[in-house]
């Protein structure tokens, strides 16, 4: 398969690349400015990409033979600096929106193409009908165990809103909610597979290593089984 990645070089992103190298599939990775990439490995290509622009966006969908868009767009690098992203976010939650409808907008001309797009967790059921973004009870107490600022909630509602955008399109998308708890850990390929509610462990925690989420993500690129509609997982 021909996989593009958005935000390659991204915490999520750049798991992503190197499991679908491992898998043997060819790789266009987009990032703000290509001319820094210096790596060079077998079956990647290196793209710049501005992701908040609808025309380079299409540009990037428009590359030959793409069989899959897999979008782990951040404002900022977190795996850079996650502080940074962290104030980008909270102060422009719409780019989450706009992200969505660039990408939207530029499969309008390449209906075939899938996306599957990484959002974040706030969007998950707690209980049926109830999602955590409504509650800024919920909300705040779960950004206090993530040691994330409860500004941050806005954020978390440009993600659910994003989604909202997705669920309006006719095109082939997917939405990734990883679970709450997410950081670099190992790759174990075991996991569980969620729909609209988090997947939690015998402790009741939602939680997912970040090379497990690339996993689930190539797994799902590889053989859809969320076409129009959200998943998740955990352990």
């Amino acid at each position: 398969m021909h996989i593009g990645v958005v935000g390659a070089t991204g915490n999520i992103g750049r798991r992503v690349v190197a499991e679908a190298l491992a898998r043997d599939h060819k790789v266009t990775a987009f990032t703000r400015d290509a001319s820094l990439i210096s790596e060079k490995r077998e079956g990647i290509t290196w793209r710049t990409l501005d992701a908040l622009d609808a025309g380079s966006v299409a540009n990037a969908v428009a590359v030959r033979g793409l069989d899959v868009m897999i979008s782990a767009f951040q404002p900022g690098n977190a795996a850079k600096d996650f502080n940074d992203t962290v104030r980008r976010s909270i102060a422009d939650p719409t780019v989450y929106v706009t992200v969505a409808k660039a990408l939207l907008k530029a499969l309008e001309s390449r209906p075939r193409v899938r996306l599957i797009v990484v959002g974040g967790a706030g969007s998950l059921e707690t209980e049926p009908g109830r999602v955590r973004a409504d509650s800024d009870e919920d909300l705040h107490g779960t950004l206090d165990s993530l040691g994330l600022p409860r500004e941050y909630a806005a954020a978390v509602r440009g993600h659910r809103e994003a989604l909202d955008t997705l669920r309006t399109s006719n095109r082939l998308w997917t939405y990734f909610s990883p679970a709450e708890d997410i950081a670099p850990g190992e790759r174990t390929g075991r996991f569980r597979v969620g729909g609209d509610q988090p997947v939690l462990d015998a402790t009741g925690r939602s939680r997912i290593s970040m090379e497990d989420a690339a996993v689930a993500l190539l797994d799902e690129a590889e053989l859809p089984r969320f076409v129009q509609r959200r998943f998740t997982v955990g352990y």
